[in-house]
């Protein structure tokens, strides 16, 4: 597939009349490109996949089809100390690392940064984003990753010591927490428990990490030895790897480090259909003890249920809550579920409003409506981009008055409002 296939395909489907829904990587929590109420044309960019590397200025242009799979593959191929931030999810297609983009705007017209800066921060409400130039980063050929898991009855205090201090641990040393349920047996007796484990990254070797969880969380117990186990269970209680940046991509998605990075690039079919549901939340303060009495026992009453908590701080702390669209930095960690604690987390999250994260997209927090109303619309739209939201719609009205780009939940032309 080239990029100039794409003008074509915008221009007819504007003369048409056609609603246009755009896909690129495949992976999206409400399925938005690829369903609507309305009849569409399906945009599929997933063969617009190329990725150009240039060690030199330490940066990639990356076509919108690639899925962070393939670009961390060619990242590794190419280099044994340069990475990306991206994500786990290896289908996700590829904020604070944009240095540019090509995007063809609803004339068919090819811009860039310099030719129209506020295009980058609107994603598919503003155009079809063809390529992004990304900035890689710096990392040590040496890094360490590692595993720690708990039952949540009697180390609930490990938990919540972790939400304390979780952002403000030193910028090489990353961890999240995920609490999920569990069955465990005993002869012809099966009791549910309700387990959690965090999963982390350092950047450096495991004598720099040991002394770091030494002073932090003595209650892991993480010995060096422990980093060099050959035969770890998935259910082990501790695990730990010293690896490259590529094998610790493939521990966060559960595989083994020393795995063959081609697994980066399977495009896997499922083979049953697997339905789920997610939603987010910023969290502010830490959960409080009757806070976490609530989810034990709602995740005891669940027979599949994961919560995934997301410290957020260091590096990012160094970008202001209005430079980009996206909002969410000092002091937060982001928290996913579904809809049955939606409503019982309520006093223990962020307020006014109560803040979500755009990549757990849900449309339980609001849609557009047929007249794509800005009022109505900023309802959910500023709980994904808060204040930012207003400025995203003003630079909508600038490149899509007429709202060719629109779905679910697309930025609306500001003046729709009126």
């Amino acid at each position: 597939m080239k990029e100039k296939e794409i003008r074509p395909v915008i221009l007819c489907s504007k003369k048409l009349g056609q609603l246009i829904k755009i896909k690129s990587g495949g992976h999206d929590y409400e399925g938005i490109s690829y369903r609507s109420e309305y009849p569409f044309v399906m945009l599929d960019l997933s063969n617009l996949n190329k990725i150009k590397i240039d060690l030199s200025e330490e940066t990639a242009w990356v076509q919108a089809g690639a899925t962070l799979g393939q670009f961390y593959y060619a990242i590794a191929k190419r280099s044994k100390v340069h990475g990306f931030p991206g994500g786990v999810c290896f289908s996700v297609g590829t904020a604070d690392n944009v240095v540019d983009a090509r995007v063809m705007d609803v004339n068919g017209n090819i811009v860039d940064r310099e030719m129209n800066e506020d295009l980058l921060g609107g994603g598919a409400s503003f155009g079809v984003i063809l390529r992004w130039k990304l900035k890689l980063v710096r990392v040590p050929e040496k890094l360490t990753v590692f595993t720690i898991r708990r039952n949540l009855e009697g180390n609930r205090n490990l938990l919540q010591k972790w939400e304390n201090i979780s952002h403000q641990l030193p910028e090489d040393l990353f961890f999240r927490a995920a609490v999920q349920n569990g069955r465990s047996s005993a002869g012809n007796i099966t009791k549910k428990h309700v387990q959690f484990y965090f999963q982390a990254q350092y950047l450096g070797p495991v004598d720099e990490l040991i002394p770091l969880l030494k002073q932090y969380f003595p209650e892991f117990n993480l010995e060096r030895n422990d980093c060099f186990q050959e035969n770890t269970t998935a259910d082990a209680e501790k695990e730990c790897h010293e690896v490259s940046w590529i094998g610790s991509v493939l521990h966060f998605f559960f595989r083994k480090p020393n795995d063959s990075p081609e697994v980066l690039l399977e495009k896997r079919i499922p083979t049953r259909k697997n339905y789920s549901k997610g939603t987010s939340d910023f969290v502010k303060t830490p959960i409080p003890e009757s806070g976490w009495e609530m989810i034990e026992r709602l995740l005891s009453e669940e027979e599949r249920f994961l919560m995934i908590m997301e410290p957020l701080g260091g590096k990012l702390d160094n970008t202001s809550e209005s430079e980009i669209p996206f909002p969410h930095r000092k002091g937060n960690f982001k928290v996913a579920w579904l809809r049955k604690l939606y409503k019982e987390m309520e006093p223990y999250v962020a307020k006014s409003p109560r803040t979500a994260y755009l990549n757990y997209r849900d449309f339980g927090l609001g849609t557009n409506q047929e007249d794509y109303s800005y009022s109505k619309a900023k309802i959910w739209g500023e709980k994904y981009f808060k204040g930012n939201f207003e400025r995203l719609a003003k630079v909508k009205s600038n490149v899509d008055p007429k709202n060719f780009f629109r779905s679910e939940q697309s930025v609306p032309p500001y003046q729709l409002s009126h």
